[in-house]
């Protein structure tokens, strides 16, 4: 491994900070070991920039892919890793599994990391539903993470995004039903995917046929209903999980919820346009107020400019930027908004790496929003 001679003092501080709360209230006390499953895709390479970017404690890291990638560098912080192949005996030592692989691979092999003594925070849908496992937003519902039996689940990066919009005014009233439309990137379906669809776009401006090898049809210049499989009443299962997953978070299994799924031809960050019905009027004031006070979120608008959340604005940020908050003219009871979040970051990696921190120290790291 090659060094880098520059020292982040920054992170050094904030480390050594975030050690001394460790020392105190944790579950380890010198750092922890680390395991990123599914470490050279588009999720795993967001996660290894995260856990930079936060100081994250890591006294040893293992980068774990699938046999093809066994054997490629990556960088973090200064250091040169060389990814590894998954094998029974790559989770010896661990102490924490961040997992991006799949939910084949989730279901194979995490079970093996819990059972050599380690944490798994895992990404796909594998164990989202399961009742023993907890299905964990930190700024939702981070007293859920307290529970786990090994396996934590992140919900599907729709479910987050709407979750951090929502569950402030439903703290306030009760939501009573939501309908969401998203409008989803091409990241959303991986590295190869965003690839994919600046290739098809190159191939369209060249007067050439795009080719779609990852999604069902060619993104670029269209958009088309999530391509997941559609259940018997017509809603694909990224539509479902939006769904199951929000009652689930918000301990609200009554909570009547619909969606619509769509690809579009954007490369980073989903939007969502969600309809929130209340028992009773819920002030637009009243909501923006709530919302500028939300642990991530930030509220963007300028009415004068026309100006709101953009994914293009939204790519590479931490916070879900929530805008167009207005009064629903057909319901005098449901508030309409509008929202972009990064998918790769709040809606996978930033998740992970806030549910890790969680569950490392006692210490609040999220204070929930009070309401009096």
């Amino acid at each position: 491994m090659q060094r880098a001679e520059q020292v982040d003092y920054r992170c050094y501080y904030q480390q050594m900070v975030f050690m001394a709360e460790l020392e105190r209230d944790s579950i380890v006390s010198n750092g922890l070991n680390v395991a990123i499953l599914g470490a050279t895709g588009a999720v795993g390479a967001e996660l290894l920039a995260i856990l930079a970017q936060r100081c994250f404690p890591i006294k040893n890291l293992t980068l774990l892919a699938s046999p093809r990638s066994a054997g490629t560098t990556l960088s973090f912080q200064g250091e040169t890793l060389t990814v590894q192949a998954l094998s029974e005996r790559a989770f010896q030592g661990v102490d924490l599994v961040l997992a991006s692989a799949g939910g084949t691979i989730s279901q194979e092999w995490l079970p093996r990391a819990v059972a050599a003594g380690a944490i798994a925070i895992d990404n796909s849908s594998a164990f989202r539903m399961d009742p023993q496992v907890p299905l964990v937003v930190p700024e939702v519902n981070p007293e859920a993470a307290r529970a786990h039996q090994g396996i934590i689940a992140n919900p599907n990066c729709t479910t987050i995004l709407m979750s951090l919009a929502v569950w402030p005014l439903h703290r306030v009233q009760p939501v009573k039903r939501l309908v969401v439309a998203t409008y989803q990137s091409a990241s959303g379906a991986g590295a190869r995917a965003m690839e994919e669809v600046k290739q098809q776009t190159q191939a369209i401006l060249a007067g050439e046929s795009p080719v779609a090898e990852i999604f069902p049809y060619p993104l670029a210049f269209n958009l088309f209903p999530h391509n997941s499989a559609l259940n018997e009443l017509g809603y694909c299962q990224e539509e479902m999980k939006m769904v199951n997953e929000t009652r689930k978070i918000f301990g609200f299994p009554e909570l009547r919820i619909s969606a619509t799924c769509v690809r579009v031809p954007v490369l980073r960050a989903h939007s969502e346009a969600i309809n929130m019905e209340f028992e009773q009027p819920f002030s637009v004031t009243e909501a923006k107020q709530w919302l500028a006070q939300a642990p991530g979120v930030k509220v963007v608008e300028d009415w004068s400019r026309n100006y709101f959340p953009m994914p293009i604005d939204a790519s590479g940020q931490d916070d879900v930027l929530v805008g167009r908050i207005r009064q629903d003219i057909s319901n005098p009871n449901a508030l309409e908004l509008w929202l972009s979040g990064d998918q790769i970051r709040k809606g996978a990696a930033l998740n992970a790496v806030q549910i890790a921190e969680l569950i490392t120290t006692k210490a609040e790291l999220v204070t929930p929003l009070m309401v009096e």
